[in-house]
């Protein structure tokens, strides 16, 4: 008899996880609280996998052999209890794919950064002429792409959630770009649980794999690996690994250097993803000149300090990804004019205090877009001209073009997360270069 595994929740990882498991000869049963919908109903129905939805029921689910947990539900809610005690292995999708490949993996994690530094090593490795995959909390299933085929490197991009359930997962290389506060509703606002969950990137790393690291940051800096470990720093000089000195990047390993002004992502948080992503490269001994024209070139992702347009000379730049005030923080870092501030959406426990400095010298006007932004206003009312209210993109943006002058810059830069006005950041960027481009 196979042995059962059910998914629980139905989104991209789950459905990806319960496919993989179908072909690997398992018993598969995937439960969704919510309602799935009906592209996934037709792929679940294709593929036989039994499935349910708008309940989790607990007796279909405990005669699990193994429970594949989708990185939406937290082991707070009943189900996961429930689980634990009676001892049922719970597991993430990472964790489950990663049985199923041969092939190198990077695994990069940190509060802000993931996503250009993960996308910046796969374009290294493809100019490499490298067979690579990029997937994880990029968007892609990492299950669903091993469904028909392995790769030579693997590039994920791991979030805390999904790191919460490893237990076998090993990278080659692991990245750990910054760790600050984050999510800490998920956390029981408990820092040292967040922090500790992104060190479980390496807990598994043994000595011939490799763990790049944030010196600059104590709290990538604590961890405990028995991975080689190799810093990156903005602020001093590294003898094995990567700094910056006289405006370039000095990657000390096989003496590779490179002039930041080439760099096709600019901005301090920039040059520091391009120093790790280069060690990455580096360490599985890309060459110098593939390194170096791969910065060059390289394409920075949508929604991600992304200039949309500039409109009687007021630039308007898309920073919906920014959903924490460590990714506020640089980007308002990184402007060189005064800033109108579009902020605000589901607080996860934000400390702004952080950004008191930077919004004292760059930002003339906040407009607060969200349902509950008293906080945000409490927080910053003495500290620049005018607070406004917003209760739309279209709102908020025409606002923000009417409060501006030429020479500055519209940012938005949340801060927050977008669950109260918008679908997801992605909804809430597409808006706003929509309603920039109606002006």
């Amino acid at each position: 008899m196979h042995e059962r595994i059910t998914i629980l929740g139905g989104g991209v990882s789950g459905i990806g996880a319960a496919i993989l498991a179908k072909k690997k000869g398992f018993n598969v049963f995937l439960s969704e609280k919510k309602t799935l919908s009906k592209d996934t109903k037709d792929l679940l129905v294709k593929n036989n996998i039994d499935w349910e939805e708008g309940n989790h029921t607990l007796n279909k689910i405990i005669n699990s052999n193994e429970v594949i947990i989708s990185p939406g539900i937290p082991n707070s809610s009943v189900i996961v209890k429930k689980l634990k005690t009676l001892n049922i292995p719970i597991i993430s999708e990472i964790e489950f794919g990663f049985r199923y490949t041969k092939g190198k993996i990077i695994a990069i994690t940190g509060t802000n950064g993931k996503t250009t530094t993960t996308l910046l090593v796969a374009h290294i490795l493809k100019k490499s002429g490298y067979n690579v995959l990029v997937a994880g909390n990029i968007g892609t299933s990492f299950c669903m792409s091993l469904v028909n085929r392995d790769y030579e490197y693997l590039v994920l991009e791991i979030s805390s959630f999904q790191l919460e359930r490893v237990d076998h997962f090993r990278p080659n290389i692991a990245i750990i770009l910054n760790i600050t506060p984050d999510h800490l509703d998920r956390y029981d606002f408990d820092f040292t649980k967040y922090k500790k969950t992104k060190y479980r990137i390496s807990k598994n790393q043994i000595s011939t794999d490799t763990l790049i690291y944030n010196s600059d940051n104590i709290n990538a800096n604590e961890i405990d690996t028995s991975a080689n470990k190799i810093p990156i720093s903005l602020n001093k000089q590294i003898k094995v690994g990567g700094y910056i000195n006289n405006n370039q990047i000095i990657i000390n390993i096989n003496n590779t250097t490179m002039n930041i002004q080439d760099l096709a992502l600019q901005g301090k948080h920039n040059i520091f993803n391009s120093m790790a992503a280069a060690v990455a490269a580096r360490v599985f001994e890309v060459k110098d000149s593939v390194i170096r024209q791969s910065m060059i070139d390289f394409q920075n992702i949508e929604h991600r300090l992304e200039h949309v347009l500039t409109v009687h000379g007021i630039d308007f730049i898309n920073d919906s990804k920014a959903t924490n005030i460590n990714a506020t923080w640089f980007a308002l870092e990184s402007m060189n004019k005064k800033v109108v501030w579009i902020a605000g959406g589901v607080d996860k426990g934000n400390d702004y205090e952080k950004l008191n400095d930077l919004v004292l010298s760059k930002v003339k006007s906040i407009i607060c877009l969200g349902n509950e932004n008293k906080k945000l206003i409490d927080s910053f009312s003495n500290k620049v001209e005018h607070i406004v209210h917003a209760s739309n993109m279209k709102d908020a943006v025409f606002q923000s073009y009417n409060i501006a002058n030429s020479g500055d810059v519209v940012l938005l830069s949340p801060s927050c997360a977008s669950f109260d006005l918008f679908e997801n950041f992605e909804d809430r960027g597409l808006q706003f270069k929509q309603q920039v481009r109606s002006l």
